[in-house]
């Protein structure tokens, strides 16, 4: 079928399928909103991010150490999830699908990208490491478990598995943010949340904010047998890796998928006086 037929059958009179213009929109909606924050606005959503993911793996922990079903642990981890998709905060690795197809479509520039993505890695970490303090106080009979669980990741070597596992683990978060923009049901971006934490905590994928709040727990401990140092060298590559997952096998591939209405949308730009994509500060 060629462009112009799926124009004359759609409503949008766009050159994707309607559910998908839908969702275009909403990504860029949102992506011009995010892109175009303050710093100020940016460490603190970045920060709440960090300290509500910690709540996730509070309840992860708990359900672990209670059960020793990484499965169930998982679906208990969707707590965190539900709190960045219903308190409207940022997760680092949520920043692939959304800004960037805003700043392909021109809505932002390259510069506001990056400080959206390394404000919030920054305060992601800060938030996650207070909360790990306060949660390692508050409950020392998950020390243990803590340790445990930091050690499974940060003990395991560079290898094809450990690879493929940080590639997984940036792909199934972005999956589960072009999920939830995918619909207007808040049922469905619910349901997309649990889904995403049962992939990603549940199967123990590689992710370098989740996991890194699990190793500043087991440091906290003051019973690790490793530091912060060992951690740095495991998030290097896990960072990585969630990356190239991320934006290589999803956010890539979805910008493929929608080149066409992408090209209307950076003409639509270039064709407006103001400069949308202008930083505001």
């Amino acid at each position: 079928m060629s462009q112009t037929s799926r124009r004359e059958l759609g409503d949008s009179n766009r050159p994707i399928e309607d559910e998908l213009e839908d969702a275009f929109a909403r990504m860029i909606d949102e992506g011009t909103q995010r892109l175009h924050r303050t710093w100020r606005e940016v460490l603190a959503t970045g920060f709440f991010g960090g300290t509500e993911v910690a709540m996730g793996v509070l309840a992860y922990l708990s359900v672990l150490h209670a059960t020793h079903n990484s499965l169930l642990a998982g679906l208990a981890f969707s707590i965190g999830f539900l709190a960045l998709l219903l308190g409207r905060s940022e997760l680092f690795t949520e920043g692939f699908l959304v800004p960037v197809t805003t700043v392909a479509a021109k809505r932002a520039s390259v510069g506001q990208l990056f400080k959206l993505w390394t404000g919030t890695l920054a305060a992601n970490l800060a938030g996650g490491w207070v909360l790990m303090w306060l949660i390692m106080k508050a409950y020392p009979k998950l020390h243990e478990q803590t340790i445990e669980s930091a050690t499974h990741f940060i003990a395991a070597p560079i290898s094809a598995e450990t690879v493929a596992l940080t590639l997984l683990g940036g792909m199934a978060i972005t999956l589960m943010t072009r999920m939830q923009h995918g619909t207007d049901s808040m049922f469905g971006k619910i349901a997309a949340a649990v889904a995403g934490a049962f992939l990603l905590a549940g199967l123990q994928m590689f992710h370098s904010i989740l996991d890194s709040l699990l190793i500043f727990g087991a440091i906290a401990t003051g019973s690790a047998p490793f530091g912060y140092l060992s951690w740095l060298s495991w998030f290097g590559y896990t960072l990585a890796g969630n990356i190239v997952g991320g934006l290589g096998l999803v956010t890539l591939l979805r910008l493929v998928r929608t080149k066409d209405r992408l090209r209307e949308e950076r003409e639509e730009a270039d064709d407006e006086p103001d400069g949308s994509g202008e930083e505001v500060d």
